[in-house]
């Protein structure tokens, strides 16, 4: 997924679409899969509850 698909531009205003890393910081996204939420730099992952 390119970097311009993660934010959304709505009335003048930008939306970010995904999470931010937590560690990492601004400008990388959490990658969204089936079970978890996890950040392809430095490994950080959030499970989902069931």
């Amino acid at each position: 997924m390119a970097k311009k698909d993660m934010y959304e531009v709505k009335d003048g205003k930008i939306k970010r679409l995904r999470r931010n890393c937590p560690k990492c910081g601004d400008g990388v996204f959490l990658g969204v899969h089936k079970d978890r939420v996890s950040c392809g730099q430095c490994g950080y992952t959030e499970f989902k509850n069931k």
